[in-house]
């Protein structure tokens, strides 16, 4: 129950951001607003690190560097997410979103990408992405 509490949150934060940031970069740009998004999510992440403590240094070694860039995403995804909600709206953005998060999550689960234990897929995964492509095709309309 905590995990989809906090899938939720994160659900409404990715929206609420992406819609904040289409409407600050209509006054800076889009990579300014990427380069603001990403500088005061860095702030807010090191205060909170601050006051939780809940890991240890020495755990940085222990990362393969690959992972490290991951934080990179952002800048690319910030910008993506602009664009498509200054050209198609916030709705049919987040929907698309959601369709491409959920293919994508559905090859790493597939293939065991990034040391993600397999699984497999069967008719009633397929048939829930083709519904949701389905939904997204009929808000288009």
């Amino acid at each position: 129950m905590r995990g989809i509490l906090f899938a939720f949150i994160g659900g409404a934060c990715i929206t609420l951001q992406g819609v904040a940031n289409a409407r600050i970069s209509q006054d800076m740009g889009t990579w300014q607003a990427a380069t603001v998004t990403q500088l005061t999510g860095f702030i807010m992440a090191l205060i909170i690190l601050l006051f939780v403590r809940d890991g240890s240094r020495q755990g940085f070694g222990q990362v393969k560097p690959l992972y490290l860039i991951g934080g990179a995403l952002g800048a690319p995804i910030i910008f993506s997410e602009v664009t498509a909600i200054q050209n198609i709206g916030v709705t049919l953005t987040i929907s698309a979103l959601l369709i491409a998060q959920l293919f994508l999550t559905f090859l790493i689960d597939s293939y065991g990408w990034f040391g993600v234990v397999k699984k497999r897929m069967s008719l009633p995964q397929f048939i829930g992405i083709g519904m949701m492509i389905a939904g997204v095709v009929i808000i288009k309309l």
